[in-house]
């Protein structure tokens, strides 16, 4: 049994008439009634009671009609479905990010494509850096979205996204608190608290990357506040400053927050695997993500390369 027998048997049972049906299905009576008589032996029963007069169904007919438009519904549905996913208007996007993506450039980007692809979802999981890359090795993640420049494997393609402005936290009665702006070289010989590795790892590599290109090496603490954000790290003495971006900033209710100067930038970067990708669907999401505007304060892709280590 065929799908185009099914066609043209529902076509048929539907008109009660073969040259009125050979004609919807721009075929021969001839050749429609050939169709239907090689279903029937098929099926070894008749469908149809032909008269000069009239075409009847016979009880067969009937059962095998309904079951015949069923099936032909879902066949329609599914492709349907098929061709939305081929012309990437559905389906599911895994996005992994690191957790400084997480509150405002993740978010950002899955409504804006909301915007494109209303269709399609977009799933975003959280990781650290070692698993989203080894995610994106393995196929477990579409698209990936971190901080800092990252050496990813060969087989990963990466793009420059936006980026965020480098700012420093100091206490409020510390010297330079005053400034307008704070050069990391005048903290040079002060401590900086930064954040675990093992916690955060793209982040303490943006901030290491942010330290290289000003070319400074102050003494460090770690941080005993496990939160990205920092904002209790007042609470230990020892330390003098620590680095942050605007997006981090929202519960510093006591730090003194300064931008860097010279400006810096902390960089962002868009990374998919093309030969893993699973769906036009995803394609489309890199494409929309690189043309998206940047988050409020945020800026372009052409400036995410400016905290580039020189």
């Amino acid at each position: 049994m065929e799908l185009r027998q099914l066609r043209a048997f529902v076509t048929v049972a539907t008109e009660l008439h073969f040259a009125h049906a050979a004609e919807q299905l721009y075929l021969s009576p001839t050749t429609l009634s050939d169709m239907i008589r090689r279903l029937e032996d098929e099926l070894r029963t008749p469908l149809f009671i032909r008269t000069t007069r009239r075409v009847e169904l016979t009880a067969a007919g009937v059962e095998l009609l309904d079951r015949a438009r069923s099936i032909l519904s879902d066949v329609e549905a599914a492709e349907r479905a098929v061709r939305l996913i081929a012309d990437a208007e559905t389906g599911t996007i895994r996005l992994a990010v690191t957790p400084p993506a997480a509150p405002v450039l993740a978010p950002h980007l899955v409504e804006w494509f909301a915007g494109v692809a209303p269709s399609v979802g977009v799933e975003v999981r959280r990781m650290w850096l070692p698993a989203l890359l080894a995610a994106l090795d393995a196929g477990d993640a579409d698209v990936g979205i971190t901080c800092g420049t990252i050496t990813a494997p060969d087989e990963i393609t990466t793009e420059d996204l936006c980026a965020e402005r480098l700012l420093v936290g100091l206490r409020p009665d510390h010297p330079l608190a005053s400034q307008e702006a704070v050069a990391l070289v005048d903290l040079d010989e002060e401590t900086l608290g930064i954040s675990s590795d093992q916690l955060f790892p793209a982040w303490v590599l943006t901030q290491r990357q942010a330290l290289e290109t000003a070319a400074i090496s102050p003494p460090t603490v770690e941080l005993k506040d496990t939160d990205l954000t920092a904002s209790r790290w007042i609470d230990q003495p020892q330390v003098d400053w620590i680095l942050l971006i605007s997006s981090l900033c929202s519960t510093h209710v006591e730090s003194a927050i300064r931008p860097v100067t010279p400006e810096q930038r902390v960089p962002f970067t868009l990374h998919w695997q093309p030969t893993r990708t699973r769906a036009p669907a995803v394609r489309r999401f890199v494409e929309a993500a690189l043309a998206a505007d940047p988050p409020p304060g945020w800026t372009t892709r052409a400036s995410a390369r400016v905290a580039s280590p020189p």
